[in-house]
């Protein structure tokens, strides 16, 4: 994790970061939320509002008092089905009539090979998702969204979790929680892919953009960095990984217990998710095997 010392918003209040962009805080701060989930409002009258988060009657109320007189909430728009982004979306439409869109429910968007070891129940994982979400409208990757004044492109960027989206702003991006300016993302099978996380960093690498608006935590005002930094990242942890294997055959909960040597020991659940992400990313490369079945407490060996 990286220091994000000078990001302490009001939380509740809904706070300008540029022309046509509002930003409130959720109250749930907690390790994997920072500060809270940052909602989005983009637009001057139609408003689309981004990530209602989590089930809050006070961040719903939060969201409706923002709404200023003469404007009204025209789209509902969930970035992924994680409990701290996606289950205030259906009580806000019920309150304000607009519609749900999303890419789909929490299992939308897993590769093949996710969805075997999903169906294999040995795999662990489920982590924080919202299983009874439902949008109304479904999102395809590049589909554009219209409101009044404001255009979002959808890009579909799994890895986090297979049904993420990013919104293309112009030249901004609300990345949700693929890029973070205060962390790395949890990438925990079968839910996350780390396969499809590199591959989404490389997709957001093709564009030039300005800045980054993320899921939780400030602006992302370098974001060729950040995408650099993150890939770089998760190079240097699959390093690392394949330097331990090649001592012997190891688990992910030993593996991170010997990488993540910085990390507070009530996060090391968390880094033994994503080192087995990158584990079945690198068995995925013929570069690793299970020994035996695979499953989550497996023990790996190089090939």
């Amino acid at each position: 994790m990286l220091p994000d010392d000078d990001f302490n918003p009001i939380i509740g209040i809904a706070a300008v970061l540029e022309p046509g962009l509002r930003r409130i805080v959720a109250p749930n701060p907690s390790p994997m939320t920072h500060r809270g989930t940052n909602t989005y409002l983009i637009g001057d009258s139609a408003l689309a509002v981004i990530d209602p988060g989590p089930d809050s009657p006070a961040h719903l109320d939060a969201i409706l008092a923002a709404v200023q007189p003469g404007q009204h909430i025209s789209h509902i728009i969930v970035t992924h089905t994680h409990l701290d982004h996606s289950p205030l979306a259906r009580p806000l439409a019920d309150r304000c009539g607009a519609p749900v869109l999303a890419f789909g429910d929490a299992t939308a968007g897993r590769s093949s090979v996710m969805r075997q070891l999903a169906a294999s129940g040995l795999m662990g994982g489920g982590e924080g998702i919202d299983i009874e979400f439902l949008p109304d409208v479904i999102l395809k990757d590049e589909e554009v969204i219209s409101g009044d004044g404001w255009t979002l492109e959808a890009l579909h960027t799994p890895g986090h979790i297979g049904n993420h989206l990013c919104l293309a702003w112009g030249d901004a991006c609300l990345t949700a929680d693929h890029v973070m300016g205060w962390a790395s993302s949890l990438v925990s099978p079968p839910d996350g892919d780390l396969t499809d996380f590199m591959t989404s960093c490389a997709q957001l690498q093709t564009r030039n953009w300005r800045i980054f608006y993320p899921g939780h935590g400030a602006p992302v005002d370098d974001p060729a960095a950040r995408l650099d930094w993150l890939v770089s990242h998760r190079n240097s942890r699959e390093a690392a990984i394949l330097t331990e294997l090649a001592k012997g055959p190891s688990t992910a909960e030993t593996l991170a217990a010997q990488i993540y040597t910085q990390t507070p020991p009530a996060l090391l659940g968390a880094a033994t998710r994503n080192v087995l992400a990158h584990l079945i990313d690198l068995s995925g490369k013929s570069t690793v095997e299970p020994v035996g079945a695979l499953h989550a407490a497996a023990s790996f060996r190089i090939r």
